[in-house]
């Protein structure tokens, strides 16, 4: 301690910040990939992760399935659900107004949570432990063990996705697609398919996210609605870029973590979507977004 002011407690804090932030730029990661692909801004992307967290819990807790292969299985099952959803309600709107879009994913939204609410009902359950818990104590500062693993996993899926889509030759294609889908179609680019597949990795992406937020608090009905609260991360780095998601992810999440250390819990959740507002004053389009974005 220096001066009065406690340094250990100011690096703890930011280190629990930034490592906590890439949890928020994965669930963030699933709203960019659906709008760079589909021009679409999904408000069921909690409903994913809701998805993904009780197929594994079914898998994992009650067919007594191994994590590896409870986890495979959700997964497989999230995206063939996407896909569905893909296919039989986003594709029939294809070219109707923005707003009808995004009214359906608001209902897509409601009834996932219904479902799963008369389905599972509406009890909390503890999720099997899926990090490791163990703190780690770099020097005076402690990190909890589950915050920094959720970190280190954000890490390997976020940049999967960004090598897989900047060199596979599909993921060329659908970058190509939601660049300009009428130059890929008649380049021979299947476009449905690319929108299709940009929604099954949405829901992979959900239902990972989904079942780590889940095994770090616990599952219900309520945790579709954490998605909502990574939306200042969305609009802050910017609705179609991933290298803005990660961004804005670190800085939403330091953000949050020093104002919950030094002003207490209560304002944690007002702070970051108060400097997102300044910041779009300056950068309208958010810090990588595109300028021709409209937003909502």
């Amino acid at each position: 301690m220096t001066g009065g002011f406690d340094w250990v407690a100011l690096a703890e804090y930011s280190a629990i910040g930034l490592l906590s932030g890439g949890l928020l730029a994965l669930i963030a990661l699933g709203f960019v990939l659906i709008y760079k692909g589909t021009g679409v801004i999904n408000f069921a992307m909690g409903e994913f992760m809701m998805l993904g967290a009780y197929f594994f819990y079914t898998a994992n807790v009650m067919w007594k399935l191994p994590t590896a292969w409870a986890l495979l299985l959700t997964l497989a099952a999230v995206a063939a659900v996407a896909a569905l959803i893909e296919r039989a309600l986003l594709r029939p709107l294809s070219g109707q107004p923005v707003i009808s879009v995004l009214m359906a994913t608001i209902g897509l939204a409601s009834a996932l949570h219904g479902g799963v609410d008369a389905l599972w009902g509406g009890n909390n359950y503890e999720m099997p432990p899926l990090l490791p818990r163990k703190p780690l104590t770099p020097g005076e500062i402690l990190i909890p063990g589950q915050v920094f693993w959720s970190f280190v996993l954000a890490a390997v899926i976020i940049t999967a996705f960004t090598l897989y889509f900047r060199f596979s030759k599909t993921g060329i294609a659908m970058r190509a697609a939601a660049s300009d889908p009428t130059t890929a179609y008649v380049l021979g680019i299947d476009v449905r398919r690319t929108q299709m597949l940009t929604w099954m990795f949405a829901g992979i992406v959900g239902a990972v996210a989904g079942v780590v937020v889940a095994s770090m608090t616990s599952l219900s009905p309520a945790l579709g609605g954490a998605a909502l609260g990574v939306l200042a991360v969305v609009i802050l780095g910017g609705l179609d870029s991933i290298a803005g998601a990660i961004v804005a992810g670190l800085i939403v999440g330091l953000i949050e973590s020093l104002t919950a250390g030094y002003l207490g819990g209560k304002v944690r959740d007002i702070v970051p979507y108060a400097t997102v507002l300044l910041i779009l004053l300056v950068r309208p389009y958010g810090l990588f977004g595109t300028r021709q974005i409209e937003r909502l």
